[in-house]
């Protein structure tokens, strides 16, 4: 099936563009109608939204303002439709400029207009394509690890630029992470539009924040689309990977679907296998002694029947807080085990589905669902970042670490008690005491609160004792019978590229040279491991600004860069520069302790263990696409 993208064009009568402008979100579709008929009096200064933020509807218009919108957009889809619309080419630039300042209500600075350009996508054109493509006289091929969103995005980058490659994927089809995660109710926390790559934008999203199988099926028809099957090797895992100095090959050892091994030789590796890939089992006493199924969130036993069956979940994280609703309504009894609580975001729409005349407006608008995702970007572009800021003459440092951070506390711990007012006795167990984004903040929709106020649902946080043959033991000594144990525990998220064994100059092992504590260059390259590039390495998880698929597309295009700078060097192979690795993460530690991730106290997969934030990028969006629009040949070594 292939990705349904805008067809530009509208036969649908007058009656059918009114009603589909009642679903419109209209501080998107103005200038995307001033763009394509190129009046730009149709952005008028009192229809200005009154400010960009995700809780506010329709940017703060207010009824009369709306209503003079939709009769503006009306005029401006029957012209479009009746071709009464042309329009002279015009800079793109100038289009941009005029449009987010209005979108906005302040002019974009001059560093941000090419971002905004490549997001937008303006013209219909992939401007994060390569523009070069390799000598087909230059023997090189690439091993990609893994099929999941970041290895479909290289995949894509390489053929462009007629770069050989092959990808090696352990599961039976790609997706990865929506591969792998079919627990119920799994779904993204960042919208459609900003949760896709850029360059393959859909309209027919059935829900504004996708469910899992939703989002498989979209990396699914991304690698029809692109033609990468016929380079996936399915079912096939990589054990190791050796750099051999003297050829500047790498040799990876691979088990097949059969159980043989094999050795593929490579000029270069690009990792894609992610950081939340391997599931975290807690350390309790007893744990296989449980006589009954027991099984992690992220290898969902489907073939375990929770219908009227005493199950216990134990976690409460962002996997746990999707899969508990859903099998609330199945279970006899439903006992959750929560170490820390979550600080909620309200998200009301969080679980609605696409009206049909927003749809219907994506597929016929042009530039609509760009200008929709410029809505969302630019929301995400500094998101709550300034909240996150440690304030060091704050005092109130157990509960927030700066007026702002101070700020999103009440608003977030007025949200919670307005869910559970009338229930004080959960209330007092489901606020968090901690500062929040100290961890991943969930989103939410009411549901959480209507699953705890279930009769069949129980939420402890006495902490566990052991396991028993019978069920979970609490601190306090009392057994909470089960019939199935499920563990929403997490991810090992610090332990990088586990379980393969990546060996570089000299034999060293990548585990070992980082002893528990990995870092790399723009979280792409390693010192002493010539080219081997890692996508979601370490430093490059978002964590409350933006969408890890941006993210990717940055470093697939550094990755690009990189391999475009040694094919023109005629060297074998590029290292990464001790002095500047370490010079790099010197700035990013030290900023990471100026954000409440880096100094709160609260358990979090953020930190590795050795208690250093190894996960997260600390500045804005742009900083990071700056730093990899192209590398800079002075930081590495060529061999």
């Amino acid at each position: 099936m292939a990705i349904q993208r805008a067809t530009l064009t509208i036969s649908e009568d007058d009656a059918t563009i009114r009603q589909s402008l009642e679903d419109a979100f209209l501080p998107a579709l103005l200038p995307a109608l001033a763009q394509a008929t190129g009046d730009f009096t149709l952005l008028r200064a009192d229809l200005k939204p009154a400010g960009v933020s995700p809780g506010v509807a329709q940017g703060g218009m207010t009824a009369e303002q709306q209503e003079a919108a939709k009769l503006i957009a009306f005029e401006a889809l029957r012209n479009l439709r009746d071709g009464r619309v042309q329009t002279a080419p015009r800079p793109i630039e100038e289009d941009v400029r005029r449009i987010s300042a209005w979108m906005t209500g302040s002019a974009a600075s001059d560093d941000y207009i090419p971002l905004l350009i490549e997001e937008l996508a303006p013209g219909g054109e992939d401007l994060r394509a390569p523009k070069w493509r390799k000598d087909p006289a230059i023997p090189f091929t690439v091993a990609i690890i893994g099929a999941g969103m970041s290895g479909i995005l290289a995949a894509i980058r390489l053929k462009q630029a007629a770069v050989p490659f092959v990808i090696v994927e352990k599961n039976a089809d790609v997706g990865g992470t929506w591969f792998e995660n079919t627990y119920p109710g799994a779904r993204v926390d960042v919208s459609n539009a900003f949760y896709s790559y850029s360059f393959a934008q859909k309209t027919d999203w059935p829900k504004h924040f996708s469910t899992q199988e939703v989002l498989l099926n979209y990396f699914r028809d991304c690698a029809e689309e692109y033609g990468l099957r016929e380079h996936i090797r399915f079912g096939t895992e990589v054990c190791s990977a050796t750099f051999d100095k003297r050829s500047g090959n790498w040799s990876l050892r691979l088990r097949t679907p059969a159980g043989a091994e094999e050795t593929l030789a490579v000029q270069a590796v690009i990792s894609a296998v992610g950081q939340l890939n391997q599931p975290k089992l807690p350390d309790i006493a007893g744990m296989n002694s449980f006589a009954g199924p027991s099984f992690h969130s992220a290898r969902w036993d489907h073939s375990v029947d929770l219908r009227g069956k005493r199950v216990a979940v134990i976690g409460t994280g962002a996997s746990a807080a999707q899969f508990i609703p859903v099998i609330a309504e199945e279970a006899a009894q439903l006992t959750i085990f929560q170490r820390t609580p979550n600080w909620f975001a309200p998200v009301p729409h969080y679980h609605d589905e696409v009206p049909a005349g927003l749809s219907w407006l994506f597929l016929h608008v042009p530039h609509y669902m760009h200008w929709y995702r410029f809505w969302l970007f630019w929301n995400t572009t500094d998101g709550l970042l300034h909240a996150a800021k440690v304030d060091e003459s704050w005092e109130h440092r157990d509960r927030s670490v700066s007026a702002a951070n101070d700020e999103l506390r009440e608003l977030f711990s007025a949200y919670i008690r307005g869910q559970f007012e009338d229930r004080p006795d959960l209330l007092e167990k489901v606020l968090p005491k901690y500062p929040p984004a100290s961890k991943r903040i969930i989103l939410d929709n009411g549901i959480w609160a209507r699953t705890l106020k279930r009769a069949n649902v129980e939420l402890l946080i006495d902490g566990i004792r052991e396991i028993t043959p019978r069920g979970v033991v609490t601190c306090d000594g009392v057994e909470h019978p089960a019939d199935v144990i499920v563990y929403g525990t997490g991810f090992q998220a610090s332990k990088f590229l586990t379980p393969m064994t990546i060996s570089g100059r000299g034999g060293i092992d990548l585990n070992r040279q980082w002893d528990g504590d990995a870092r790399a260059y723009m979280g792409i390259t390693v010192p002493n491991f010539p080219n081997f590039f890692m996508l979601y390495g370490p430093n490059t998880n978002i964590v409350v600004n933006g969408s890890i698929i941006y993210f990717s597309e940055c470093e697939v295009r550094y990755v690009l860069g990189c391999l475009r700078m040694l094919l023109e060097s005629g060297r074998n192979a590029i290292d990464c520069r001790r002095e500047v690795h370490d010079a790099y993460n010197e700035r990013i530690d030290r900023a990471n302790r100026e954000r409440v991730w880096g100094v709160a106290t609260v358990n979090s997969w953020y930190r590795n263990q050795k208690g250093r934030v190894a996960q997260n990028w600390p500045f804005n969006l742009i900083d990071y696409w700056r730093q990899t629009l192209e590398p800079n040949p002075a930081d590495y070594e060529f061999i």
